[in-house]
């Protein structure tokens, strides 16, 4: 698949600011209108339940998401209610978020209400934790593409490399999660990042951090990054969280 030209250039800009010594003032204002409109009353639904650990950065994820959505003419609703997950309520939204979720969050009619909402057509975008979620349930794990294994202590600086993109890698601290496999056979990889570059990496010379794939009817884009509440600051994360937006609405059909 190729990418349209409306995204390429934002993205683009915010990695060589971000790779630049000087100062780079860019933020999600400055990217491209949207490629169609979703209507008035078009609205994604941010979920930030957890059931086991709960990353402080989950009020800036919602934040920077609403802000993300309002540029792209989309209402943003943030629950921690998984009463919201039926097929009548879902049906409401264009995309569903998990950010930063953790543990078993959905009981089983819950689930199935999701895996019909995908099955429909609808779309997914994972956050970080989103990984370290409802292990004991398959489709899930299929859905946001590979599972949680483990992460080096603290917090860590690596170099983000985005395949489809000529621009200077991207310098990231954050906390970079190892994954149980890697997914690259099941999904189109966005980023990798450098184990070369910290201690703790588990994955070798292939380490995926942000990957999208069409899923059982749906659509479904994950980033390992987000547990930091800084990088919710960062324009080249403002990008790359934007992109899966788009893609998971609905509003962009290459991710």
């Amino acid at each position: 698949m190729r990418y349209g030209a409306r995204m390429k250039k934002p993205l683009a800009i915010a990695v060589l600011c971000a790779a630049s010594s000087t100062a780079c003032t860019a933020d999600v204002s400055t990217a491209t209108a949207p490629a169609s409109s979703p209507g008035n009353d078009a609205r994604i639904l941010v979920f930030t339940r957890t059931a086991g650990f709960r990353h402080d950065a989950i009020p800036q994820a919602v934040s920077l998401l609403e802000r993300l959505a309002t540029r792209e003419s989309l209402r943003s609703e943030h629950t921690e209610d998984a009463t919201v997950f039926t097929p009548e309520r879902l049906a409401r939204y264009r995309a569903v978020v998990f950010a930063s979720t953790t543990g078993d969050v959905l009981d089983g009619s819950q689930q199935r209400a999701l895996e019909d909402y995908i099955r429909g057509g609808g779309g997914f975008v994972g956050v970080h934790a989103a990984a370290d979620t409802e292990y004991d349930w398959p489709w899930y794990g299929g859905l946001v593409g590979a599972w949680f294994h483990s992460h080096p202590p603290g917090l860590q600086t690596t170099q983000v490399s985005f395949e489809d993109r000529p621009a200077p890698s991207w310098t990231v601290t954050d906390e970079i999660y190892n994954y149980r496999d890697n997914p690259r056979e099941r999904v189109r990889v966005l980023a990798t990042v450098d184990e070369r570059d910290y201690d703790g990496g588990t994955m070798g010379a292939d380490h995926p951090i942000a990957w999208c794939h069409a899923y059982d009817g749906g659509r479904s884009w994950y980033t390992g990054l987000g547990h930091d509440a800084a990088i919710y600051g960062d324009p080249v994360f403002q990008a790359h969280l934007a992109r899966g937006l788009r893609y998971a609405a609905g509003l962009d059909e290459d991710c």
